[in-house]
């Protein structure tokens, strides 16, 4: 975030992207909203710019098992924004994020989020968006960017290595198929239709698998690599893509659980005797932490991982919630408030 809290007016409302009718027939409206007053702690942010993650309409949907954004009083999803520091609390100095906090809020759950165009944010949670990258990228590299890099850590895979993603051409995964090639990873991406693929091979994918045209995803991913991939990085939210990685892998190869699907819909699917035979791991990697956020834009402002992105008008955040929900999008969505 940039900080500039000296011209800024602020108004007493703001424009948002509100969930009406949260559950399996969810809808978006834009409405007006108060907006809030930071607490000693808290900086209040004015966003430029949000993407729409996948987890945003998990929450509107209400299908992770985890209760209704209402119980938290919340109406706006969204954990993607990008924009200025427009005022800052009585003890705010400084700022400095962490995942794993048992006492973390969730934005766009717990907290209200980043469909909101004024929105409060711990200090000490706020992260400054370094020269040279804009808020269009900014926005998506916090979550996807830094989820997907964070994965490539855990990993350990080193250069030359065989990298799959399921789920190749969407936010998640099309990061992870540029930082994947930005640390010396050969890359097979897995996704669907013509869109997918011309996406991925212009991202650099050494290899694409289409899953409508290909009956046997595994095995063709076998048929490339010669003996399985070193990882698999599951960034779609679906039991096929979970039941097909291991499949993929090699003797000692990483399952990094990325994607998160419905609850009770899917478990991380093979017999044990795969898994023991072939020495296999499952990871589970959450969003990355402020240095993981820092290192993801490092590679953004040298050129290495450009998110690609379709914009939409505020008044068309709806717009853009329905055609990700509609499996419908290459990269990420991104909402412009100033348009």
């Amino acid at each position: 975030m940039a900080e500039d809290t000296s011209y800024f007016k602020i108004p007493k409302t703001c424009r948002a992207g509100c969930v009406i009718d949260e559950g399996p027939n969810f809808r978006v409206e834009v409405q007006d909203v108060p907006v809030p007053e930071p607490g000693p702690d808290q900086v209040l942010l004015r966003l430029n710019a949000t993407g729409i993650c996948y987890s945003d309409l998990h929450y509107m949907l209400n299908d992770l098992g985890f209760g209704p954004m209402s119980q938290f009083g919340v109406r706006s999803a969204g954990h993607e924004g990008a924009g200025v520091v427009v005022k800052v609390g009585s003890n705010v100095t400084t700022w400095k994020h962490e995942t794993y906090c048992e006492k973390g809020l969730q934005t766009g759950f717990q907290v209200a989020g980043t469909y909101q165009q004024y929105i409060l944010s711990p200090a000490n949670y706020t992260t400054r968006i370094p020269d040279g990258v804009d808020d269009f990228y900014a926005g998506p590299i916090m979550c996807s960017g830094s989820t997907i890099y964070r994965s490539l850590m855990e990993s350990r895979l080193k250069a030359g290595d065989w990298a799959v993603f399921p789920g190749a051409g969407g936010g998640v995964g099309h990061m992870g198929v540029q930082l994947a090639k930005a640390i010396g990873l050969r890359v097979i991406g897995v996704d669907g239709g013509d869109e997918k693929r011309e996406l991925c091979v212009r991202l650099g994918c050494d290899a694409f698998v289409d899953f409508t045209k290909v009956k046997d995803v595994a095995a063709e991913v076998m048929k490339i690599t010669g003996h399985g991939a070193q990882g698999v990085f599951v960034t779609a939210g679906n039991a096929a893509a979970y039941a097909s990685a291991p499949g993929m892998l090699g003797v000692g190869g990483k399952l990094m659980c990325i994607g998160l699907p419905p609850a009770g819909s899917c478990i991380v699917g093979a017999h044990p005797a795969e898994f023991v035979l072939k020495n296999l791991s499952v990871i589970g990697t959450k969003v990355g932490s402020m240095q993981d956020t820092d290192a993801a834009m490092d590679f953004t402002a040298r050129g290495l991982l450009k998110p690609i992105y379709e914009k939409f008008p505020l008044k068309d955040l709806p717009a853009a919630v329905d055609k990700l929900r509609a499996g419908k999008v290459a990269g990420r969505c991104v909402v412009d408030f100033n348009s």
